[in-house]
Order: C-alpha cells, then structure tokens, then sequence
C-alpha cells in the first residue's frame, strides 16, 4: 500500500501557507514534548550551544512537511546549517529554528519555542511560534493579523501602548547586559524587568504583556523571522540598532542587536 501524495501549497497562498507551518509547528511540539517525557541526552555544538534528540527530530519533521507540501520554497534549517547543509535560497524561504531555547528545555524549563517564518524580498512575511511547554501557537503573517492558539479556542492579539507607570521591559536569561540594558532605558520610566528565555519575549510583547525587549549580541535569523512576522501583524516592531525593520539574507545569517517594541518607545 502506498501512502497518499502530499498536498501541494500553492507558494502565493499565504493562508495555505501559514496553515501549513502552524500543522508543523504543532506536531513538533507533540515529538518534543513525546522525548521530553521519556528523557534524552544534550551534546554540545562546534560553537559551545547545547543540541538534544528533540532539535534533530523537531527540525527533520518540519523540513520534510514543508518540502513535502510547498517544494518550490526552500527551507532552511538550524541544525541543517550547523551541520554544513547550505540550502540555496533567493527571493522567497522558510528559516526553522525547531527549538528555541534548548538550555532552557534541557535544564527543565518551559520557555522554549518551535519557530517557522518565512520570508520573502528580505522581510518575514508570516510565522509560526509554538509554545509546547504551555501548549499554545501564536501565529500571524501581513494581512493575517496575529493570533494566540491554545488548541481549543484561537484568539486575536495586539499590541499594547505603555502605560503611567512605565515600560514592562523584558529581557534574556541567558544573554543579558544588564549595563548596556541601564543605558538604554536611561532617562524612561520602568515598572518592571523580567527576564525569559527563547521567543516567548516576541510573544509577550506581541500579545500586550510587555512592552519592551531589547536584544544586544548575535542572533540569527532563524531566531527572529517567525517572531518578528507576527510581532509586526500584532501592531509592534523588531528594529536594528539604525531604528529600521530587521531584514534577512544577511552573511552567515547572523543578526546585530535589535529591539522589539509593541507601542510607542
């Protein structure tokens, strides 16, 4: 018996195509959660950053369900790329990072992400962040507004504008600078610094829960497109250090520092 043919996503069918990285996304966080419960082993990468079973497998499902459904786009991968597979891409890709905030998952935390964006002339047109440890889906693209998923009910989210009392400011658990942070934020009213690991930042920011993130240091683009596509369709910005919207195709595909602003900053 054979397996039935895949069905093919039209590459102008932004609606198929977010569905389809949603799909994805989702079922990843089923194999991480899956090897999560049953227990794994972390390695560490040429460049010192942890990788475990549940990346690989994350990455290879997603890979082939993108490839399988829309092969006219190319997907590019994190661990792919960490392992010398370069993907030639031109005007139109896919960036997965498959999980997203692996020391996090591996020491046992829940702040950790499934992210599939995709871009298109060097922006992120849509994208997809999962959220397997709370079991939510954000999701959001250009003329798709953004959305928050909890498996049952999906619900529209934007930004929000800061309040009196000041700015909600996020920041990273494991790449801050709190000096750089200071001088940033010099001279702006601040209620509260949280620090999270991972996308969930783009996230809380993108549904109104904070307000501000700023990111100092290398990141890579697989990091910030799905994010940032539905941070932009929920009303805020990722802008680099010029003030001007982060792009993609960059050497190497690596990011300079950024930050991410749901309202008026």
């Amino acid at each position: 018996m054979t397996s039935a043919s895949p069905i093919i996503v039209r590459a102008d069918d932004d609606r198929a195509l977010l569905a389809l990285a949603f799909r994805l996304a989702s079922e990843a966080s089923d194999i991480i959660n899956a090897i999560r419960e049953r227990g794994f082993r972390t390695d560490i990468k040429d460049d010192a950053s942890p990788v475990t079973e549940a990346d690989h497998a994350s990455e290879q499902h997603i890979l082939s369900g993108l490839r399988a459904a829309c092969p006219s786009i190319p997907a590019i991968g994190e661990e792919e790329m960490s392992a010398g597979i370069r993907v030639s891409a031109e005007d139109s890709y896919w960036l997965v990072d498959p999980l997203d905030g692996t020391r996090g998952f591996a020491s046992g935390g829940k702040d950790f992400t499934v992210n599939i964006g995709l871009i298109r002339h060097d922006r992120p047109i849509l994208g997809v962040v999962a959220l397997p440890g709370y079991g939510l889906i954000y999701s959001g693209g250009q003329g798709l507004g953004a959305h928050r998923s909890d498996g049952t009910n999906s619900t529209p989210i934007h930004t929000a504008t800061p309040s009196e009392e000041g700015l909600r400011v996020l920041a990273s658990s494991h790449h801050g600078n709190s000096e750089l942070l200071e001088r940033w934020l010099a001279g702006r009213k601040v209620a509260s610094i949280d620090k999270l690991s991972s996308s969930v930042k783009f996230m809380r920011v993108a549904e109104g829960a904070a307000d501000f993130y700023p990111r100092f240091g290398p990141t890579m683009e697989w990091d910030t497109a799905a994010p940032q596509a539905i941070l932009e369709a929920a009303g805020g910005a990722l802008l680099d250090e010029t003030g001007a919207p982060l792009r993609y195709g960059k050497p190497d595909r690596l990011n300079g520092s950024f930050y991410c602003t749901g309202g008026a900053f």
